[in-house]
């Protein structure tokens, strides 16, 4: 396996760029509700985070999910989706004043966030074991690619929320990693007019403000429109390191007064500045040390990105909807930072380096969809014809050796140690039926892709380019049941794939490949706001590298992934919400020098809870609190599993106070004190090479206002 960063710092990482299409194929959302006898579920009461736009692939009431798109692509009864999913709602995202996507994917079964420990530049999740960072993040349901180190950022503030579809999931996305997906969902447009403002103050000196507003457009409910926005400055734990953050996301819909015809508009704009260095210097074979990395005169990570789209949908008769999902972004990094090259006592030997990254791409999903009988049988049939491409170009340099008392030297031209440009593009041709008989749900489909990905040595010219073509078939079964008590078992089997670059330049390798079976079951009793949900999976990735000798390798290895997951989300009534997860996992290597051994920094075990109580009545009515724990069992700190990485246990909590309750004419006035990591265990994981500490505690105030 190989860890985010260290596929951040491939020499040839695969990725994508784009141009268009054109083609008829498949649908979702208005359809997909007609042809089934599911009633819409609205958003209403306290439980529902105020704000909630309209569309997005998620309804929630309060912290449970009952729709979603993540795993179909149409709005789907979360009973009838024969695959594990996760959600976090919009409200849980403001109970837990999540700041980040790491903070937001903690509290989700099956999921390992922030394995690297604290780094402010990048995301890093992994699933079922597996890492999804660098292919496996989507917003808004389109594939969202960069490059090793321009790597796109996804403000918390700006989304309606977050789901995770777990497994393999090419069948209906198309090359990725066998732990499944991350899709963000932006912010959309209110039919009701929403407006709020807020301001936060934290630990290292962090100032914040938040703005949103939406509704009609002059008073015309078929024009709605959204503007969200964020501005923060913010030092970090480390000393060259900040978390400066501009971002801005407009929304516009228009609809027709039949609604059988939408177009929605989404764009985002963000400018960031981070460090080039965030770390601790590890002595060999893994040893974590004080010596900080970086250095404050030469030490920012800088990233502009924007991203602008549209979601359209057509109803062509009543039983046919056509729409079709476009995406074009970019974003342009300057990494800077200097980096410790040896510790010798007392004498330290750094070097400055640097990085630019930049990448743009377009993606473009067109479906199809059609609601149907054949006998006693619906249908929901989905095509869909989609299309990504991706080009990046990364440059590295750096100056020369200094001791530890000298200032970081390096000419800003010093971009000539490497200069690669790598475009890749995938057309996927996929078809899914949706196949309800009375209480029996089957969801089957299949997909096609091809791919092409071309690299190219900058420095070399053509004798340093390759070019390699992929192609492959993925698809996915299940079968769900629903009972009259609320309880829905499944079972499925899906497929992936991802395209394989190595060291050869002779040899083209296969794709690897993931097949997983996977059993569960879900309780969501009539009448209730609760969900609960069980899986038993076996996912298997072949293909894989391996160092046969130092410039040899062979396609022989493999690795599975076995485990057990339960998910638990309520709110119940208005006064109590809570998430709860658990996670037994069972990694092993059957190949290679590792064969038998588990996988570096992946823990056998994990469990969080996380619980928000607010008080209804009383002289303490308007108070709230939340209260999590995140417990990480032992894993192994290298692939020999020669060395343990310690459990620990990570506290959360939260306070807030609803103004309004104390005086109506505060009505919408609302102040919110939370804390990550309360107690401050900074437990080192190490993964191989490399050590890596938790985030410290952090406190943030906040003050808002809604109207």
């Amino acid at each position: 396996m190989v860890s985010g960063k260290t596929a951040r710092r491939r020499f040839g990482a695969c990725i994508v760029v784009s141009s268009l299409f054109n083609a008829a194929a498949g649908g979702s959302s208005a359809g997909a509700q007609e042809a089934t006898e599911l009633a819409p579920i609205i958003l209403e009461g306290s439980n529902a985070a105020e704000g909630d736009g309209q569309g997005g692939g998620l309804k929630a009431k309060g912290y449970v999910a009952q729709e979603t798109s993540v795993a179909t692509k149409t709005n789907t009864d979360i009973r009838r989706v024969p695959q594990s999913i996760g959600t976090v709602s919009r409200k849980e995202l403001e109970d837990r004043n999540v700041q980040s996507l790491v903070e937001a994917a903690r509290y989700t079964a099956g999921v390992r966030a922030g394995q690297f420990g604290f780094d402010p530049r990048f995301d890093t999740v992994f699933m079922r074991g597996f890492n999804v960072t660098d292919t496996g993040f989507y917003r808004d349901g389109l594939r969202s690619l960069g490059g090793p180190f321009s790597v796109f950022r996804h403000e918390p503030y700006t989304l309606q929320g977050v789901t995770l579809l777990k497994g393999p999931s090419s069948g209906v996305y198309g090359s990725g990693s066998p732990g499944g997906i991350v899709n963000v969902i932006s912010k959309r447009p209110t039919e009701d007019p929403f407006h709020e403002i807020e301001g936060q103050i934290g630990s290292y000196s962090r100032a914040q403000v938040n703005f949103d507003a939406s509704g009609p457009v002059a008073g015309n409910d078929n024009i709605l429109y959204r503007l969200t926005g964020m501005k923060r400055s913010a030092d970090t734990q480390f000393i060259a390191a900040r978390d400066d953050r501009f971002s801005i996301a407009p929304a516009l819909t228009l609809r027709s007064d039949d609604r059988d015809t939408q177009l929605t508009i989404l764009g985002e704009y963000t400018d960031f500045t981070s460090g080039g260095a965030a770390g601790w210097y590890t002595r060999p074979p893994g040893i974590i040390t004080d010596f900080e990395q970086g250095d404050p005169r030469y030490k920012d990570y800088d990233g502009r990105q924007y991203r602008i789209g549209y979601e359209f949908e057509h109803h062509l008769t009543g039983d046919l909807v056509f729409r079709q999902n476009v995406r074009y972004q970019n974003i342009d990094t300057d990494m800077k930072y200097v980096g410790i090259a040896l510790v010798l006592g007392d004498t330290i030997l750094r070097a400055p380096e640097r990085l630019r990254d930049e990448a743009s791409g377009i993606t473009v999903d067109n479906q199809l969809l059609w609601s149907f009988e054949t006998g006693p049988l619906e249908h929901q049939l989905m095509t869909g014809l989609d299309y990504s491409y991706v080009d990046y170009r990364w440059r590295y340099g750096r100056g020369g050796f200094m001791f530890d008392d000298q200032a970081p030297v390096i000419p800003p031209s010093a971009l000539d140690l490497f200069d690669e440009r790598t475009n890749q593009q995938q057309v996927g041709l996929y078809v899914q039926d949706q196949i309800d008989y009375d209480r029996w749900s089957l969801t089957v489909g299949g997909r096609f892709d091809w791919l092409e990905t071309s690299k190219f040595d900058l420095l070399e010219n053509s004798s340093g380019s390759t070019k390699q073509h992929d192609h492959k078939f993925t698809g996915r079964i299940g079968l769900a049941y629903l009972f009259d008590n609320g309880l829905s078992p499944y079972v499925s089997y899906s497929t992936s794939f991802a395209p394989t670059t190595g060291a050869s330049r002779t040899v083209q390798f296969k794709p690897t490949e993931g097949e997983q079976m996977e059993v569960g079951i879900r309780y969501a009793p009539e009448g209730s706001n609760l969900l609960v949900s069980a899986a038993l999976f076996d996912i298997t990735q072949s293909n894989m590298l391996v160092n046969i000798d130092s410039v040899t390798q062979a396609q022989t290895g493999e690795v599975s992934s076995r485990g057990v997951e339960i998910q638990a989300t309520s709110s119940i009534t208005d006064a109590l919400s809570l998430t709860a997860a658990y996670t037994y996992l069972d990694m092993k290597y059957h190949e290679g020098a590792s064969k038998g051994n588990f996988p570096a920094g992946i823990p056998d075990q994990t469990f969080s809870i996380w619980a928000q109580y607010n008080v209804l009545s009383g002289p303490l009515e308007g108070l709230g609190a939340g209260l999590g724990a995140r417990f990480l069992d032992t894993s192994r700190a290298d692939d020999g599993n020669t060395r343990s990485n310690p459990s620990r246990t990570l506290v959360d909590a939260s306070l807030s106070y609803d103004f309004g309750k104390l005086r109506p004419n505060l009505e919408g006035l609302t102040a919110q004190v939370s804390a990550k990591n309360v107690f401050d265990d900074r437990e080192v994981t190490c993964v191989n090479l490399n050590c890596y500490r938790e985030e410290g505690r952090s406190v943030i105030g906040s003050l808002k206002f809604r109207f």
